[in-house]
């Protein structure tokens, strides 16, 4: 019988679905309203050691919407853009509220989402306070697209590489937890930030965090979208429409960790709304699956129709375990070259087979129509 059970880094979940970093992990009691609906692990909104600083604005959020009605009238939600900061909470409540939680859900994964500035013993304090507080591992944020650039956190430190390894570096020094890099679509090439934090011994990369976007502007006010006082900035896209690039992203980390990682892991995110979305992370070689604008659309219950629908697919496939098809779809991808050569060999090959159907081998299938052809088929020179 399938399972979804999985265990990854040595953390042991019932299944791979993980609340992704943001609104739905904001405090303890909708964290413990999580793992209460089932989830695999959550991961809590990204916490740093100063949150005097963070100051959110309302509205932050802008949303995409179909233009084609549904049969209850609506219009459904395909884009998601977000200008809301990290925690605004003080790092001395989290620790209270960690500690809490891991009193009152001891089986339940519990991963802090933890950014801060380039400073090393900010870093190190962090890790290692969380830690003593009891959670169960690490992802570090080095991907928020927007708010605090002036303080070289999130994106602003991710997109950098060679900063990337070192302060990744600074939290191994320290973590006897599992860490995992959280990595920005805002590069070119998402290999080079990938290996810098796995050179650095980071256990694992996530990714992708939303993509860096303007939602567009109110034709009436002029004014771009959300637009606070008049003006706005650029924010975090999300929702179903960033799930291909967030494939396009994964099949490529996963590449690296397939060739020069295979003890890593990857925790992919993008999109996902149903199991269906699921399978196809894990097909691109991810070992859980993340959520955050899902669960703001449809609530913390929608875990239980999406791991009906991958545990489907996987008895329709006749696959145990998540490990029997993790990065299945990977050997599929290939340079347009070869995608040239193979057309060109399968054109050939089904030619010579038609040609080879047109040899008559009995006096009974010469047919007046195809005479000619039938000859031709038959004769050499």
């Amino acid at each position: 019988m399938a399972t979804l059970a999985t265990t990854v880094n040595g953390l042991k979940l019932p299944n791979p679905f993980v609340i992704a970093s943001g609104p739905p992990g904001t405090n303890g009691k909708v964290i413990g309203r999580a793992l209460d609906e089932g989830w695999g692990a959550v991961i809590c909104k990204t916490v740093s050691l100063d949150a005097s600083k963070v100051v959110n604005v309302q509205p932050r959020y802008g949303r995409l919407r179909s233009r084609h009605t549904q049969a209850d009238g609506s219009n459904e939600i395909y884009g998601w853009e977000n200008i809301e900061l990290i925690s605004d909470r003080p790092f001395e409540a989290w620790i209270d509220e960690f500690k809490a939680l891991k009193d009152s859900h001891p089986e339940g994964v519990l991963i802090c989402s933890a950014m801060e500035e380039y400073n090393k013993d900010a870093w190190q304090e962090i890790i290692g306070r969380c830690e003593e507080a009891g959670v169960d591992s690490f992802e570090l944020n080095f991907s928020c697209p927007h708010g605090l650039p002036e303080r070289k956190m999130g994106a602003a430190m991710g997109e950098d590489p060679e900063i990337l390894e070192e302060v990744c570096g600074w939290v191994m020094e320290v973590a006897k937890k599992p860490v995992w890099a959280k990595m920005t679509p805002n590069v070119t090439h998402i290999e080079d930030p990938t290996r810098a934090s796995l050179r650095a011994g980071c256990d694992g990369v996530s990714a992708i965090n939303t993509i860096r976007s303007v939602i567009g502007v109110d034709l009436e006010t002029l004014r771009p979208e959300p637009t606070v006082e008049g003006y706005t900035t650029p924010g975090g896209y999300s929702c179903q429409a960033v799930k291909p690039i967030a494939l396009r992203m994964c099949m490529e980390i996963a590449t690296v960790l397939r060739d020069e990682f295979p003890d890593r892991t990857l925790s992919g995110m993008g999109g996902v709304e149903t199991g269906e979305d699921a399978a196809q992370f894990i097909l691109l070689g991810s070992h859980t699956v993340q959520v955050c604008t899902g669960v703001m659309k449809s609530g913390y219950g929608v875990v239980a129709p999406m791991k009906e629908q991958l545990l489907a697919f996987m008895e329709k496939h006749k696959f145990d375990s998540l490990n029997d098809f993790r990065g299945h779809s990977l050997q599929y991808f290939t340079t347009h070259a070869d995608l040239v050569r193979r057309q060109t060999e399968a054109r050939a090959a089904k030619k010579a087979e038609h040609e080879k159907k047109k040899m008559v081998k009995a006096d009974t299938e010469w047919d007046g129509d195809d005479f000619v052809d039938q000859s031709d088929a038959l004769a050499r020179g």
